[in-house]
């Protein structure tokens, strides 16, 4: 009986987190997590052609609107000629993993120059809503 007490008051207080754990808001966020898209077009899927330094016209290409479990993902894609110059997350899910795991997918789209990129660990309902969104984006480059 002793025992009993300790091990039922910490348990007590080992779950008061779980009870006071308030899930993120599905609000989107706007978050600039590359450079920016120089000359950004305010409607979507359009294009707006630039100069750039290597002379090829800039274009930039919005992607689909993904809603996903999360929130709401949509990218945004500059292209310097033929490759992927620069992306930025116009919507995002406002929550830390998400935060944390845009730098990696934009930096694994520029590497790749395409939408065939892995998952990033503990965001995978944000990083498949944001290939969804890039690959849109290059068919809608294609064409």
């Amino acid at each position: 009986m002793k025992r009993a007490l300790p091990v039922v008051a910490l348990s007590i207080a080992g779950l008061i987190p779980l009870w006071r754990y308030a899930p993120s808001h599905n609000t989107p966020t706007t978050t600039e997590a590359a450079e920016p898209a120089p000359d950004s077009p305010s409607s979507p899927s359009s294009s707006a052609p630039s100069s750039s330094s290597s002379g090829a016209a800039s274009r930039v290409v919005r992607g689909s609107t993904v809603t996903t479990s999360k929130g709401v993902v949509q990218v945004e894609v500059t292209f310097e000629g033929d490759a992927i110059g620069s992306v930025r997350m116009l919507q995002q899910p406002d929550h830390p993993q998400t935060t944390a795991a845009v730098p990696k997918l934009i930096q694994e789209t520029l590497q790749a120059q395409s939408a065939d990129i892995d998952t990033v660990s503990g965001a995978t309902v944000t990083s498949e809503g944001y290939v969804t969104s890039l690959q849109a984006a290059l068919d809608a480059k294609g064409s």
